[in-house]
């Protein structure tokens, strides 16, 4: 019994560490600029208060869903929920600790088939089976905004289930700042490997403003 509240509540800690924009969040503008190789494309992003996503300018209907799919995977790790909402029904269970001082958090209940590795007060990689895919995403470095901890410098391996081939890894770099009172990212770098092909797609916010909250 004490085995697994301490593992429940091991989790908790790193998840409530998390850093995420509070209820106040107003959502802000910038501009952006995605690089992937000799092209350049730049345009207008949004995101609201309601964490709806906007992105205008871009030609490109890829590159546009491009930047779409990132933004919304930044609100996806910023956006806050109670630890009860998103986990209160998972059953957690400690696993090994390895050299590193981590230690797994193994989860029954969880509909996408996710577990954990704890470092400290940070949740330093998720492991997920998700039909024909698998990934194992490991955090190399983070942030801490005195809020709570960003990842700046992560790593995505993507698995075949069946076989256990790795059919792509994709190595992250983030840069973050302080706009008013929330930190945003400002340039997240990914360097793909899909079997021969590698890639590098760069992507630059600036001039970010906060919106003004809405007039009541």
């Amino acid at each position: 019994m004490t085995e697994q509240t301490s593992a429940r509540e091991l989790f908790r800690a790193a998840y409530e560490n998390r850093y995420t924009w509070d209820k106040n969040f107003p959502g802000y503008s910038a501009d952006v600029q995605l690089k992937q190789g000799n092209e350049v494309y730049t345009g207008k992003v949004c995101i609201n208060r309601d964490l709806s996503v906007e992105v205008t300018g871009i030609e490109d209907e890829q590159v546009q869903e491009s930047v779409y799919t990132q933004l919304r995977d930044v609100i996806t790790h910023r956006k806050r929920s109670s630890f009860e909402q998103s986990h209160g029904k998972s059953e957690f269970n400690l696993g090994n600790r390895d050299k590193t001082d981590a230690v797994e958090i193994l989860v029954k209940g969880d509909a996408m088939g996710s577990n954990y590795k704890i470092r400290g007060t940070e949740i330093c990689q998720v492991s997920r089976v998700m039909g024909r895919m698998a990934f194992v995403i490991d955090t190399q470095e983070s942030l801490d905004t005195g809020e709570g901890y960003v990842a700046t410098r992560y790593d995505a391996v993507f698995r075949n289930p069946q076989t256990n081939e790795v059919t792509q890894v994709l190595k992250f770099e983030e840069t973050y700042e302080k706009v008013g009172d929330y930190y945003v990212m400002t340039k997240q770098v990914v360097h793909s490997y899909a079997q021969e092909e590698r890639t590098t797609t760069e992507f630059n916010f600036s001039n970010i403003k906060l919106l003004e909250p809405v007039a009541v």
